[in-house]
């Protein structure tokens, strides 16, 4: 130890000498780059680190470039220059599939928006929200209330945590008011599939989920909704958005939409490809219909945006219509107002189909909307200011960067046939809005370049050979339908894509004279994952032993799916079991190589230890019980109004705490996991008018309900008693009439941690309820 201490020292010496040198060297080097980056920082400060209050909104060339399009009516230029400057309002929209929608929307009008009407702030009248005019039912509504007034008012702050705490039970979404169009005209029906290209952060997959439940009565719709994004980490946004609506029709899966695989689907003892009755195409674009309130878009806006977007848009276009169905509807959105992002790529995909697609007249669908017919005719211009108005005159050095597919088609007739009228285009100032652009396409017939049969590679065996390409003589006589879905990711489709970013027709021609002349899928490629790791779905079988105690306990009637019952690990103890529709697990059986699913399914049971004492180790997850409970024919209680009003606002009431009928129930009921279940009287309009159906559990003297906190709020609020948290955020108050309850925010915590934690918590859930605390 003496002989090793001195060279211990040394080495130290030596070491921290070299880190002290690496970190002047490194201390150099940032003042270096900060002393050539001096006139960058300046510019940049003044549009980020000033923040948006300092942002001057003006652009001379955003300004130049709309007034040349003549996209704005004629003396309109200035006002809606001025509505474009103007802060956007704030707009909400009620959930419109759940039967709660009503209720919510008469608790808005009744307690909120009345007594807004009457109120001021510093000596100016509040306006009060406004139904937008064009949106079924009321279901959608804006106002102007900036943040600083919901502040300066008690009244304004209980409506704002009214909002915010619907919003996270999934009852109200806030959304911008033009956002809400593309699903609208998209017509959906409960037994469409949907696939939804772009969809993160997945308002527009929130409405398509909502219209896809329309009936309540229907637990399982033949529909389903796809919901994909490229973006990993956006995917997860997308699944926190969905999750609100509790649906097991909806999977969110990662991938490119501009090659987005074909997937697979069986029928009738062999696999089709899948085409979608109804495809959102939500595309990315350069935003500048969002300047209201993107306000950074005022200082980074560039007419190159455009150009360099259009390709990838016309790309996912493409995609889009190859996985349509014939006669169902693709609606292809923007939040630009350019005709490049916009005009171009639907005149290309209409020339491209030639007679296949054809743009529909949309223009009665929504009464009282206002929007501007598409234009028919635009030029291009340069960041530096150069106009465009052919390809013929644009330089070979700019001909990367512009291409074919920007421009209107030469030949009027064909233009005309188009009927690029017929396209939609919102402008600000019309209805104090965002700019918006959408267009509603319908497939009369398979895209040419998918018409042929395809062939099987000379060199494939029948073993190696994709599903996705059947030979000629499998394929029935005339269906080139079949055909298209075969060989949508094989080569024809890939020359297609490429073909959108050239303009060159002749790719569609050579699609089909690779490899020798095979058009037949290529080799198949292990499909390469990014981000997150997701675990498996593994589905469980009908004789599982799960279902032995679930069936009897539950009395679970005999047309229960158990098929689609699924859990997310291959070993171990199950902990949470999901629920899918027919139609998403024929897809997920189906596609497991060829997609990346994200998430799927809604949560119906979850385990607890101390309940296999009590009979079955699964307690009912609040989540999935408009799924489940129609097939459950045991432990149901029936409660009424005052029995809601005790279970959710008491940690652990005493059976008898509940009314005489409830309570006479309870104590026909052996401990652990049950339904209570409310429905309405239409006798007496002051209460509910919509079923309720809460999970819970009974214990050896004691009942409690099972609800995640901000939903137990919404259903306190349905039955009339106000919930809002006090001004020092240390809890909440419930006034019910004169009475009020506080309760402590940790109980709330507490429940809600019971209800959702994986481990622990779900075992306490039981043992807490075997005897109530005093």
């Amino acid at each position: 130890m003496l002989i090793c201490r001195p060279l211990t020292i040394t080495i130290l010496r030596r070491f921290v000498s070299r880190v002290v040198t690496v970190s002047e060297m490194g201390k150099r080097s940032r003042q270096r780059q900060k002393n050539q980056n001096t006139g960058r920082d300046d510019r940049d400060i003044a549009g980020w680190g000033a923040g948006y209050a300092d942002i001057i909104k003006e652009n001379k060339l955003f300004e130049h470039y709309y007034k040349e399009q003549a996209l704005v009516p004629e003396g309109e230029f200035e006002e809606f220059m001025e509505a474009m400057r103007e802060p956007l309002p704030a707009t909400i929209r009620i959930t419109g599939y759940k039967s709660h929608a009503k209720e919510i929307l008469h608790c808005l009008k009744e307690k909120y928006f009345k007594d807004i009407q009457e109120l001021e702030v510093d000596g100016q009248k509040i306006e009060a929200p406004q139904p937008l005019s064009w949106y079924p039912d009321e279901q959608a509504w804006h106002t102007n209330m900036s943040r600083k007034i919901i502040r300066k008012s008690p009244l304004l702050e209980k409506f704002h945590q009214f909002l915010v705490s619907e919003t996270e039970s999934g009852n109200i979404s806030r959304q911008e008011a033009v956002s809400m169009i593309p699903p609208l005209l998209m017509k959906i029906e409960s037994h469409h599939k949907i696939l939804d290209m772009c969809a993160a952060p997945g308002s527009k997959t929130a409405q398509l989920i909502e219209m896809l439940h329309a009936d309540m009565e229907v637990p399982f719709p033949e529909g389903f909704v796809i919901a994909n994004d490229v973006d990993n980490k956006r995917c997860y946004l997308l699944v926190h958005q969905a999750k609100r609506l509790n649906s097991p029709c909806i999977m969110v899966i990662n991938h490119d939409a501009s090659c987005i695989p074909t997937l697979q689907i069986e029928s009738d003892g062999r696999r089709n490809a899948l085409f979608y009755d109804r495809i959102l195409c939500d595309v990315p674009c350069s935003g500048d219909g969002t300047m209201r309130k993107n306000i950074d878009v005022w200082k980074k806006w560039t007419t190159s945006n455009s150009l360099h977007l259009h390709g990838l848009q016309l790309r996912i276009a493409v995609r889009g219509v190859e996985q349509l169905a014939v006669g169902g509807r693709m609606v292809y959105s923007t939040c630009s107002l350019n005709p490049v992002e916009d005009e171009a790529v639907i005149a290309a995909l209409l020339e491209k189909s030639e007679g296949a697609l054809e743009l529909a007249d949309s223009s009665s669908d929504l009464p009282g909307l206002r929007w501007m017919p598409g234009a028919t005719s635009w030029k291009l211009m340069t960041k530096e200011g150069q106009w465009y108005s052919d390809w013929s005159e644009v330089p070979v050095s700019r001909q990367t960067q512009i291409r074919p597919t920007m421009f209107p088609p030469k030949d009027k007739d064909k233009l005309a046939d188009m009927h690029l009228e017929r396209c939609m285009r919102i402008l600000p100032h019309h209805q104090n809005t965002g700019g918006f652009f959408v267009a509603v396409l319908v497939k009369k017939a398979p895209m040419p370049w998918n018409k042929r049969y395809p062939k099987l590679r000379k060199d494939a065996s029948s073993s190696s050979a994709s599903p996705a390409a059947p030979s000629p003589a499998g394929l029935p006589e005339g269906s080139p339908e079949e055909a298209e879905g075969a060989v949508a990711d094989g080569k024809a489709d890939v020359e297609a894509d490429k073909e959108a970013t050239t303009g060159d027709p002749a790719t569609q021609e050579s699609a089909a004279k690779q490899d020798g002349g095979v058009c037949g899928p290529p080799p198949s490629k292990k499909m390469r994952l990014f981000g997150y790791k997701e675990n498996p779905f593994v589905f469980l079988t009908a004789d599982d032993p799960v279902f032995t105690t679930i069936q009897s306990f539950y009395d679970l009637s005999p047309d229960f799916p158990k098929l689609n019952v699924l859990t997310r690990t291959h070993e171990g103890k199950k902990r949470h079991l999901y629920m899918v529709s027919k139609e998403l697990r024929n897809v997920l059986l189906n596609n497991t190589e060829r997609m990346k699913v994200i998430n799927t399914g809604v949560k119906v049971w979850s385990r607890n230890s101390d309940g296999e004492e009590f009979g079955c180790a699964f307690r009912l997850a609040q989540d999935g019980i408009y799924t489940l409970q129609p097939y459950i024919h045991s432990r149901i209680i029936r409660v009424s109004v005052e029995d809601i009003k005790v279970l959710l606002t008491q940690e652990n009431p005493f059976l008898s705490k509940l009314e005489e009928d409830a309570h006479s129930q309870a104590k026909k009921i052996g401990m652990g996991s049950i339904v209570l279940k409310y429905l309405p009287n239409p006798n007496n309009p002051d209460e509910p008018q919509c079923p309720i159906q809460l999970c819970g559990w009974r214990g050896k003297t004691s009942i409690r309900a099972f609800v995640p906190r901000n939903e137990r709020f919404h259903y306190l609020r349905m039955l009339g008693v106000e919930v809002f948290r006090d001004k020092q955020g240390m809890g909440q108050k419930k006034k019910d009439g004169d009475e009020e309850v506080k309760e402590e925010e940790g109980g709330a915590a507490e429940n809600e941690a019971e209800l959702d934690s994986e481990n622990g918590a779900e075992s306490k859930s039981a043992s807490c309820n075997k005897e109530p605390s005093s």
